[in-house]
């Protein structure tokens, strides 16, 4: 699971399965220089986006995966 602490392009390396959250909610992060330093609450926030929503569901899809 992840949490607006986790690291972006440590949350996309060990689940890339939220690539496809990424781009819903077109945040191009992953491109992005500041995914090595930023966290996932950062990167979001900056985008303007509900963190919490967010991340609620690159985490479905992550438990979505766990459970194939």
């Amino acid at each position: 699971m992840i949490t607006e602490d986790t690291n972006i392009i440590d949350a996309v390396q060990n689940h890339p399965e939220i690539l496809g959250v990424f781009a819903e909610y077109g945040l191009g992060c992953v491109g992005c220089m500041a995914s090595h330093f930023e966290t996932i609450g950062q990167g979001a926030g900056a985008h303007g986006l509900d963190v919490a929503a967010f991340i609620a569901d690159c985490n479905k899809i992550i438990a979505e995966n766990e459970s194939k």
